[in-house]
């Protein structure tokens, strides 16, 4: 996995959706979601996401 932030528009994310969720799924980025430049979401890969969803044992 990459060490540098990836992040698109929402404008952007409109357009290309099925290849940032590949992008996602396939190297395991995380990809911040921007809406005039400042971070509003982020998608994430499921066993990440599963991983912080876990409640504390």
């Amino acid at each position: 996995m990459s060490d540098t932030p990836h992040e698109i528009s929402v404008r952007e994310l409109r357009q290309a959706l099925a290849g940032t969720l590949n992008d996602v799924t396939v190297r395991g980025r995380i990809i911040y979601v921007t809406n005039h430049g400042r971070r509003i979401a982020a998608i994430v890969p499921v066993p990440m996401a599963e991983q912080i969803d876990q409640p504390p044992s």
